[in-house]
């Protein structure tokens, strides 16, 4: 967890009221809004108010969120949470990592992505099938204080793709220990051990 400028700082505790999830992902915010419940929280997306999606410069998962975060914050007035996150591939160097959206494209075409992550590891003799999705937070306040957290969680790719209750990547990816992917498990199964759901938990234990 870090401030403002990646420097240590008393964290600054969340009050009940308007807060901005900084993401036009509808499946994204679904599950933030989720995670958030029951802390008095008023959450709005950054597209029902027309915020403009900001390019994701950050060479770190942390810097993307931190960068969407600050921008939402800055042009709504109210504090704001960006999640940056992504699927890692240990045969691939790490990617798509913090390029995991993009590989979609434009059209946000997730099963394109999935075929080529797969064409790229099968390309690969003896690779690796280990994977692991990142997820970092940034919480915002409009006077440019941030506090960030990073959560990770582990697991194989599978092929073909299984499921349909996630998105993004989730079909492909099987949680170690588990025998479900996260795009069949139930949507409070996966809340409870995904990536998001790690980073959610320091959040709240620090700003609640």
């Amino acid at each position: 967890m870090s401030g403002e400028g990646g420097e240590p700082q008393a964290i600054r505790k969340l009050r009940p009221g308007k807060l901005v999830i900084a993401s036009h992902n509808p499946g994204k915010v679904r599950e933030i809004a989720a995670l958030l419940e029951g802390h008095g929280l008023d959450v709005v997306s950054a597209a029902e108010l027309d915020l403009p999606e900001p390019e994701e410069t950050g060479t770190t998962f942390v810097m993307n969120a931190e960068l969407k975060a600050r921008v939402a914050a800055d042009l709504s007035g109210l504090p704001a949470l960006a999640d940056d996150s992504g699927m890692c591939v240990e045969a691939l160097g790490g990617d798509p990592g913090i390029f995991s959206a993009r590989w979609a494209g434009e059209r946000k075409d997730f099963g394109a992505a999935m075929r080529l992550v797969q064409d790229k590891v099968d390309a690969i003799d003896g690779a690796s099938r280990d994977a692991h999705f990142v997820c970092a937070l940034a919480l915002a306040w409009p006077d440019g204080h941030v506090e960030w957290f990073e959560g990770r969680v582990d697991g194989t790719l599978v092929w073909p793709p299984r499921g349909d209750k996630g998105f993004g990547y989730d079909p492909m990816f099987l949680p170690e220990g588990r025998d479900q992917t996260f795009g069949e498990m139930d949507q409070d199964e996966k809340h409870a051990i995904s990536h998001r759901a790690d980073a959610f938990r320091q959040l709240v234990a620090a700003v609640f």
